[in-house]
């Protein structure tokens, strides 16, 4: 075989196995779709990966070591095929909760080491920068936001990245997410 029939087949191969860790790796982690973009999005989950089950592996040693159960659901990773990212790992579950009020609807879903946050109300001025304060009084960090809004009406989507140290549940989420919206119903109410 020749040596540029070799180059060829080396690059066919390399071009194929890039493909292969472009579709196992969340697209949030990829920035641009270049060979080191790639190969760097998916260093960086398999990094993250690594951390997160160093952190479980933690928690199931304190666990056996004081049978106590925990009181509530917490935002970490459990096991469940699930994952809506596309990514064929088989270690995700899904934990959701929503808070609904008369002023917004508020809904959050783990999903892998992520909260897929969804949030339905009327159009409030400033709200949004509301919603991420609070987020980042968290200690969340927003990854994707997405607006859409028809009329008065508008959807905030998130996905927000879950520290290792949080210890908050899917429910105080929605209701701090939630709380956003109270200053603002008491000050419509006062004009």
């Amino acid at each position: 075989m020749s040596h540029i029939a070799v180059e060829r087949n080396r690059r066919r191969q390399m071009n194929e196995h890039l493909k292969v860790l472009r579709s196992l790796t969340p697209g949030f982690y990829i920035k641009r779709g270049d060979q080191a973009s790639i190969i760097g999005g998916v260093i960086e989950f398999i990094k993250e990966l690594h951390q997160v089950l160093q952190s479980l592996e933690s928690k199931k040693k304190r666990k056996s070591l004081s049978p106590s159960p925990s009181p509530r659901p917490v935002l970490q990773l459990s096991s469940q095929p699930d994952t809506p990212f596309g990514i064929g790992l088989e270690n995700f579950k899904e934990l959701a909760a929503s808070c609904n009020s008369s002023v917004a609807d508020v809904e959050a879903k783990i999903s892998g080491s992520n909260v897929i946050l969804r949030i339905i109300s009327r159009r409030i001025p400033g709200q949004i920068l509301k919603i991420i304060n609070v987020l980042e009084k968290l200690s969340f960090e927003v990854l994707h936001l997405n607006i859409s809004s028809m009329e008065e009406t508008v959807l905030y989507s998130f996905v927000i990245k879950i520290g290792l140290e949080c210890q908050l549940s899917v429910e105080e989420l929605t209701l701090e997410v939630q709380e956003s919206f109270r200053s603002d119903v008491a000050y419509a109410n006062e004009i």
